[in-house]
């Protein structure tokens, strides 16, 4: 047991502690909200790319393509969706709290925090799979979003199809995963000076995006945290990793598809939910409570579910 705590500690403890250098840096004032904001922005825009693009190119297609797990992921997110919507309905009257509650209990942070765990718990190589579950997931977070951060306020003026595709079509985490399947597909290959250069920027991605999330913490607030953003976080990160982890192992998903599962449930909620609530008329208050207790939250219960992984031999 004490080897198994162990060895989840040296997968959690890298990722959270370029966190906390990123939220040290910026108490310090190393770093200001500009860095934060340019730095992220760089992040999702080249370097997450890149390493998306790098993994995916270099895939074996019929390896790692597996439509029951990316069936399994949906039907377990819109599930958790409806479910998480219904039950809130009795106890959250006010509309812009029940949508900020939703979204902050369902929507996950696989891109960067996933990712990162993933990179040190199963190896880089794992990271095309992935990624390319994330091709599928981000544009049903996106219009799961969306959905539940308008009708609820019923603001129908607000969810414009047209824009959705658009922003769907043009994030360039998608667009990296489909470049990446064509070179894959006919095995196309970059010159050299091209190849190592990606190789460098996407060794950047992981660590420059999670400095970025540990600048944009303000721990400050947590004495101001509100009980339904406990609660949204206590879904995000317990009930939901948990339920349909086991689910999936009673599906019969093993090994590393059943890791990759577990790490895209147990991921906190996305910084983006606050970007969007704010944008669309929700709590964006409740929704940066949300991002900051279940990412803080997310230390302890990775590091426990990957000990119960490893206890039971499945990593």
């Amino acid at each position: 047991m004490i080897d198994n705590f162990l060895f989840s500690l040296n997968v959690v403890a890298p990722v959270f502690i370029l966190i906390l250098v990123g939220y040290i840096s910026k108490e310090l004032n190393f770093i200001n909200e500009n860095f934060v904001s340019v730095t992220s922005k760089f992040a999702f825009n080249i370097s997450m790319p890149v390493l998306i693009f790098m993994q995916v190119s270099s895939l074996n297609l019929k390896q790692v393509v597996n439509f029951e797990l990316i069936g399994f992921i949906y039907l377990a997110t819109i599930s958790s969706f409806i479910l998480i919507w219904i039950f809130s309905i009795p106890f959250i009257e006010n509309t812009k709290d029940r949508s900020s509650f939703i979204q902050g209990a369902f929507r996950s942070n696989f891109a960067i925090i996933g990712f990162a765990i993933i990179s040190h718990l199963l190896g880089k190589n794992s990271l095309g799979k992935a990624s390319i579950l994330l091709a599928f997931v981000l544009p049903l977070y996106n219009i799961l979003a969306v959905i539940v951060l308008t009708f609820p306020q019923r603001k129908k003026e607000n969810l414009q199809l047209k824009e959705i595709l658009n922003e769907i079509l043009i994030n360039p985490l998608i667009i990296a995963v489909v470049i990446g399947l064509i070179f894959s597909y006919w095995s196309l290959k970059l010159p050299k000076p091209i190849s190592e250069s990606g190789k460098l920027l996407s060794d950047l991605a992981l660590p420059l995006a999670l400095i970025g999330i540990g600048g944009s913490l303000n721990l400050k607030e947590i004495k101001e945290t509100p009980t339904l953003a406990i609660s949204a976080s206590l879904i995000k990160i317990i009930i939901i990793p948990l339920v349909f982890t086991f689910i999936g192992y009673l599906f019969n998903f093993k090994g590393e598809d059943l890791v990759i599962l577990f790490v895209l449930f147990a991921s906190p909620t996305a910084i983006v939910s606050f970007i969007m609530a704010e944008a669309m008329g929700a709590n964006g208050k409740l929704a940066g409570h949300i991002i900051l207790i279940s990412t803080i939250g997310s230390v302890f219960t990775f590091a426990i579910g990957i000990m119960i992984l490893k206890s039971f031999f499945i990593i």
